[in-house]
């Protein structure tokens, strides 16, 4: 493992030392004390062994797929809840908010194109119908893992961006 510093001097994820692709230099489960609760879905694609053990999971491109993708990683989350590991907890809540953000996008703008010519296009409700429903099935799982009582107990006393 690279040289890292104390946890006590790591304020951001972005504070870690990170390889050629972005991934921080961390095994997150064997240092779970570097890891911090920060905005929106930073660090899905950056936590290691967390992204490898639930990208392979995730998808919306519809409803079918959605629902097969939210339990699986409901699924993992509980194996994450049972081993008392916060940090793959978090980030399986992190992929099911990536699952309903990704989803809305395409339901609102027609082929998820938020910005056309750099600038930002006027929302459609609803531009597909189906990843509407992908985007509800996501909503629905994200909502059961953030009120697990155990994760919100290990959310309040963990250290933030």
């Amino acid at each position: 493992m690279t040289d890292l510093p104390p946890p006590a001097e790591v304020d951001s994820l972005d504070d870690l030392p990170a390889d050629e692709n972005g991934v921080y230099c961390v095994d997150f489960r064997e240092h779970p004390e570097y890891y911090r609760i920060d905005r929106g879905e930073q660090g899905v694609f950056k936590v290691e062994p967390y992204k490898s053990e639930l990208l392979p999971l995730w998808g919306y491109a519809d409803a079918g797929t959605a629902a097969e993708s939210a339990v699986a990683i409901r699924e993992r989350f509980e194996e994450y809840r049972e081993r008392g590991e916060f940090v793959g907890m978090d980030m399986a809540r992190k992929y099911l908010r990536m699952g309903y953000t990704r989803a809305m996008r395409y339901a609102r703008y027609p082929g998820g194109r938020k910005y056309v010519d750099g600038e930002e296009r006027d929302p459609v409700e609803w531009a597909d119908a189906e990843k509407r429903r992908a985007a509800r099935i996501y909503w629905h799982a994200l909502q059961s893992v953030t009120a697990d009582s155990v994760y919100r107990a290990f959310r309040e006393r963990w250290p933030r961006v």
